[in-house]
């Protein structure tokens, strides 16, 4: 791992900026859930996870109380995960279909996974001043992440927040026109292109709102573009 995305991390797992959502993560891991009595939970805020020299940017809403919440690793533990990894696997993404634990052998190639807000938040759902709080993270995640080509935003407050991020570095000067919607495609200033998918959530996947194949079809995109020379 780089140096200065070691430092990052070691920031981002100690932040105390958001009393809410530190209380939340640390209760949590106290009480647990009955499948997870015999775990350790992480109960901190979560770093990002993937390949430093990516080309794809997987940016997520926060992590789950049940999932990184307790194993410390970006959609590692949850439904969210079991999702989202066997497409990864088959889109050539991951060096596996599963997902546990850190330390099982897992590997992002050539993508790299983040969050809007690194703490589990209360109800899946974030307040405006814990999502600002952690813009300086993604900020500084994303200018290290040098060969960034395709953004996939996960959600409607990931996509916000990779929209937010451009506006605070002065690449977009306002958001009009650039509507979430799941298969949106977007070719930025900057160079980039950023994919909007739904999340990965059970309240999407289990309702049939977002199905393996629609999902599967965003990081098939995905992985073509990462591949078509820059203009």
């Amino acid at each position: 791992m780089p140096a200065w995305l070691n430092a990052l991390n070691q920031e981002i797992v100690s932040c105390t900026r958001c009393p809410r959502l530190v209380e939340h993560c640390q209760k949590v891991a106290r009480t647990k859930r009955r499948a997870y009595m015999e775990w350790e939970y992480w109960g901190k805020p979560v770093p990002g996870f993937g390949d430093p020299e990516a080309q794809v940017l997987i940016l997520g809403l926060a992590p789950g109380a049940h999932g990184s919440n307790r194993t410390g690793r970006p959609f590692t533990g949850d439904s969210s995960g079991n999702f989202m990894y066997p497409v990864l696997y088959r889109t050539g993404f991951a060096s596996q279909p599963k997902g546990t634990h850190r330390g099982d052998g897992l590997e992002l190639k050539n993508a790299y996974i983040t969050a809007a807000v690194r703490c589990a938040p209360p109800g899946n759902k974030p307040n405006p001043a814990e999502i600002a709080n952690c813009a300086a993270f993604l900020d500084r995640e994303i200018a290290g992440l040098k060969n960034v080509r395709v953004v996939v935003a996960l959600g409607r407050i990931g996509f916000d927040a990779y929209l937010n991020h451009l506006k605070r570095s002065g690449v977009l000067q306002s958001k009009a026109g650039l509507a979430f919607a799941h298969g949106a495609r977007y070719e930025l200033p900057e160079g980039k292109i950023l994919l909007a998918s739904y999340h990965p959530s059970n309240q999407n996947t289990q309702t049939g709102k977002l199905t393996e194949k629609m999902f599967q079809k965003i990081f098939e995109e995905a992985a073509q573009l990462a591949k078509t020379p820059a203009r």
